[in-house]
């Protein structure tokens, strides 16, 4: 458990054009506005162009993968080497599609003998199954993780149908969140069919991260938009979410 002077580390990683660097410069933006300690960002990324000058930016991890998986969030995995550039320690890994609306700081402080904590996955309560959207890591503790997947990645990725579920079945220890932490937007939060064409998602109080997994993104939920095939669209809706616009932006 870092001290209050000790600075925290965060991580995220950015490849690909899924997400714009705007996304990265949220997250920033979000954690400054969430500690009362030092805290540093660090984004693993393919291209740093746009990125605010303030986060750290360091080339994207390899990691060997079937062509037809490099995109994918197995891709994360290289986190799980036995040394990370730049980092050490308890780190927090956050995706980029998350909103912060609560402190960061207690996730460096939970559990601290725990050299894995993560989100308990919102549809699979009581699987044993973590949702990698916001987990704390001990880095270096389980670089088994990443040699079973560099030894066979076609091996690996076809037994586990995605790569939380593989680390949630492999990890030698792992506790999860509060589930009042980390809720999911979709699972969580979007009143159920028909109340979703009527009323906003809600925020609960005690609530410090927001997942979005899937769509819609944060910027579409926040503008009432759910990208959807039209045939989808009679339960896919999501009404203007003001709250997002409070917390998700750079300044």
């Amino acid at each position: 458990m870092p001290g209050k002077s000790k600075r925290q580390t965060i991580v995220c990683m950015k490849w690909g054009n899924r997400y714009p660097p705007a996304y990265v410069n949220c997250l920033w933006a979000m954690i400054k506005r969430n500690t009362a300690r030092p805290t540093r960002l660090v984004c693993y990324t393919d291209d740093a162009t746009g990125i605010d000058s303030d986060v750290t930016t360091l080339p994207l991890l390899e990691m060997p993968l079937p062509a037809h998986m490099a995109g994918k969030p197995w891709r994360k995995i290289a986190l799980w080497a036995s040394e990370l550039p730049g980092v050490s320690g308890d780190v927090l890994f956050l995706d980029l599609d998350i909103v912060i609306t609560g402190s960061v700081d207690q996730f460096f402080d939970y559990e601290p003998a725990s050299t894995f904590c993560v989100i308990e996955n919102w549809t699979q309560i009581g699987s044993g199954i973590g949702n990698t959207s916001c987990y704390r890591f001990r880095v270096g503790a389980h670089s088994y993780l990443y040699d079973n997947v560099r030894r066979d990645p076609p091996g690996i990725t076809r037994t586990y149908p995605n790569s939380q579920t593989y680390i949630s079945r492999t990890i030698t220890d792992k506790a999860f969140w509060p589930a009042s932490w980390c809720v999911s937007f979709k699972h969580t939060l979007i009143p159920r069919w028909p109340l979703n064409f009527f009323q906003p998602a809600p925020l609960p109080a005690d609530t410090k991260v927001v997942c979005f997994t899937g769509k819609p993104d944060p910027d579409e939920a926040r503008d009432g938009r759910w990208p959807a095939p039209w045939y989808k669209r009679i339960y896919k809706y999501v009404r203007p979410t003001p709250w997002i616009a409070e917390h998700w932006r750079p300044a």
